[in-house]
């Protein structure tokens, strides 16, 4: 976690919308005269999910995510969120795709940039990269973003991942390194599939570790030194196997910021961004971004 500074930066931005056509075809095709060929072609780690019928929880998601950003509202939370089922492509947000400044989940960016790009990591760097990614350390990110060229990480991720939404930090502190829900959830998409150009095994030292998350993150700014970050998903999709990376930051105006993002189900068949600014304390802005995940998946489970 890093507390901003009281002079605010204005963010301007600006979304391009894109249409497209439909292609329809009416009446019935001709019958071949002889069986179709099936050609498989090998994809390995490429191949996209099984096709899989889309789950119950879906077909009421889009009220019920509504619902959980009014009850938010009411409490004076700002949310934002975008859902994802690989299997399925569907596709379920609150509408509200607002440029957000990500705090600790830049750790994905930094992580993704320094394996694709550096050589293999050190008994040092590994036990550096562990904890940046369990336990959210930050000492661990600045010596990497340092290192490997700071804001430049985020041009390079953002290109490779076509993250239309997602710039570096106007100031040069990867805390204030600007995105969306949108753009995280392709990140993870595109990460898990090697879309993104990140090896499938370099990939899964990402997930490994956001699935071990720790139930509290080192954080020097808070008493202790430590701030629980089980908020959100861990919390709200108590009965899923879940691989997260958290983000949390105080104080945008008067706001706290909590951002939970990551990975949902067997065979990484899911993955999800929500983020929260409110004007309230931590454990209460905590709770109103993990009811908000309980009030789109009642039980705990998608």
């Amino acid at each position: 976690m890093r507390r901003r500074p009281t002079r605010l930066v204005a963010v301007v931005a600006v979304v391009l919308a894109f249409t497209g056509c439909d292609a329809r075809v009416y009446g019935a095709p001709p019958t071949p005269s002889e069986p179709p060929l099936i050609v498989i072609a090998p994809q390995g780690h490429m191949a996209p999910l099984p096709e899989a019928a889309p789950v119950a929880s879906f077909a009421g998601l889009d009220a019920r995510t509504q619902q959980a950003t009014a009850d938010a509202a009411a409490k004076g939370a700002d949310i934002t969120t975008v859902v994802l089922d690989r299997s399925t492509g569907q596709r379920v947000a609150n509408g509200n795709n607002r440029a957000i400044a990500i705090a600790s989940v830049v750790k994905l960016f930094i992580a993704d940039d320094l394996l694709l790009r550096g050589p293999p990591l050190s008994p040092d760097d590994l036990s550096s990269f562990q904890s940046m990614l369990r336990s959210s350390d930050d000492s661990a990110a600045e010596v990497f973003w340092e290192r490997d060229g700071g804001s430049a990480i985020i041009t390079r991720v953002a290109a490779r991942y076509g993250l239309s939404g997602t710039v570096p930090p106007n100031d040069g502190r990867w805390f204030n390194t600007i995105s969306t829900a949108a753009d995280l959830v392709r990140y993870y998409d595109m990460m898990l599939s090697g879309a993104g150009g990140l090896p499938l095994d370099k990939a899964d030292m990402i997930v490994d570790n956001l699935a071990q998350s720790t139930p509290t993150g080192i954080d020097g700014m808070m008493p202790g030194g430590v701030y629980p970050q089980r908020f959100g998903i861990p919390e709200g999709l108590y009965a899923e196997p879940v691989a997260v990376k958290q983000g949390w930051m105080c104080c945008i105006g008067s706001d706290w910021m909590h951002l939970s993002t990551g990975i949902i189900g067997a065979n990484h068949r899911f993955v999800m961004a929500i983020g929260s600014d409110q004007p309230t304390t931590d454990d209460a802005a905590r709770a109103t971004i993990t009811q908000a995940v309980k009030t789109m998946f009642p039980g705990g489970k998608i």
